[in-house]
């Protein structure tokens, strides 16, 4: 289909152009660019109202790129003259004609350049034989064997941590402490309020002495009076009960400042959050954790829970250095989802970092993306199990 500059929309009815269709159909255009003469054009029955649309000499610079197939070109400049053209100006058209070409190649999409007839021809070219070879080629690289790989949010955890839980009932006063901060074995962590419970324990210190008091004086008796003899194991009894409920308030109260098992680092939220809060015996308030002992956690979705064998590898791309990763291998995999803060259920995988990973001392709570290895597996199955599992869920089979 022709198409003329200056022109929104071409009519194809229109008498000019079913003339331009009959030229363009009647003359083939060459490789090199062809000036036209009216007078040896003029006996053709087609062409002969030439001059009722042009002058006398035609100018057809093909546009297509050295070396292409004539099925290629994009199209052809006509371009029309008063007289000859000089054939250094036609050595120029050319030229520009193939720079224009290879820049209006760049500029289409690949399926834009090549014509679907060139792409039939090339098919029809290829043998039996190289259909074969191309389709066992595909085959073998779907079936080629690659590590099922999963992606997770992972962090590093302490190896050994030491919990630090509420000794007793009451109200946490103190934080004797900072997050992240370096202790010592010994050193006073936290303080509860122990007003209430020191009160008890001076009641039965009080109670405690007056039964010794009393158990004394019967003792005395007990040398010369038989009553008082006969009471002197009464009195024992509530000297000993007395003094098994002082012991146990004094050992109460002495809980009531917990202080670190071993030399490490604590691990717990904000101070303030604690300060005025009640806790119940054995809750959780912080841990202590050698800061040289890592270990590396991952949470898998139920999606993405593919086989992982004890020792498989495991890849951590920390959020703050992601041009380091740790690598560590698989110690366990937990067998029930858990429920995490964000509402979402997971997997527990725990791995042991490599000594090459312990070596740049990383730091607990540290957290990034892990890289899960898994069995190996076909690419084919690796690269369609997402979506056929997506596929299944939706159709419901």
């Amino acid at each position: 289909m022709p198409t003329l500059s200056g022109v929104v929309t071409l009519q194809k009815t229109a008498p000019y152009v079913q003339w331009l269709e009959r030229w363009c159909t009647k003359h083939a255009v060459q490789d090199e660019p062809v000036l036209w003469d009216l007078r040896d054009m003029a006996q053709e029955e087609a062409l002969k109202d030439w001059s009722d649309w042009l002058p006398a000499w035609l100018l057809a610079v093909p546009l297509q790129n050295p070396g292409q197939e004539e099925s290629d070109q994009i199209g052809v400049l006509l371009l029309a003259l008063e007289g000859p053209c000089a054939q250094g100006h036609l050595q120029l058209l050319q030229e520009w004609g193939e720079i224009w070409s290879s820049h209006y190649r760049m500029r289409l999409p690949r399926k834009q350049v090549r014509s679907w007839a060139h792409l039939q021809a090339r098919v029809k070219q290829m043998s039996f034989k190289k259909r074969a070879a191309a389709a066992a080629g595909l085959a073998l690289v779907l079936l080629f064997p690659v590590d099922m790989t999963v992606l997770a949010q992972g962090e590093l955890v302490p190896l050994e941590p030491s919990i630090i839980a509420s000794p007793l009932d009451g109200v946490v006063q103190k934080v004797l402490v900072l997050p992240n901060e370096g202790v010592k074995a010994g050193q006073p962590l936290l303080e509860f309020d122990r007003i209430s419970l020191q009160s008890k324990l001076q009641v039965a210190q009080q109670a405690l002495a007056t039964v010794e008091a009393d158990y004394r004086q019967r003792a005395q008796r007990a040398v010369f009076d038989a009553e008082s003899k006969s009471l002197l194991a009464v009195v024992q009894s509530q000297l000993e009960e007395k003094s098994a409920e002082a012991a146990y308030l004094k050992s109460l109260n002495e809980r009531g400042v917990v202080t670190a098992p071993r030399d490490g680092l604590v691990l717990f939220d904000d101070p303030n959050q604690w300060v005025g809060r009640p806790v119940v015996t054995g809750e959780r308030i912080m841990v202590v954790a050698d800061e040289t002992k890592v270990a590396m956690e991952a949470w898998l979705a139920p999606a993405d829970a593919v086989s992982l064998p004890d020792g498989s590898d495991m890849t951590l791309y920390l959020a703050s250095d992601p041009l380091s990763p740790l690598q560590a291998h698989v110690q366990y995999v937990s067998h029930v989802a858990q429920l995490r803060p964000d509402g979402q259920f997971a997997y527990k995988v725990r791995g042991s970092l490599t000594p090459q990973a312990l070596k740049a001392q990383p730091r607990v709570g540290m957290k990034g993306t892990v890289k899960l290895h898994g069995e190996t597996v076909p690419l084919v199955y690796r690269l369609t199990r997402r979506p056929w599992a997506s596929f299944r869920t939706w159709v419901g089979w």
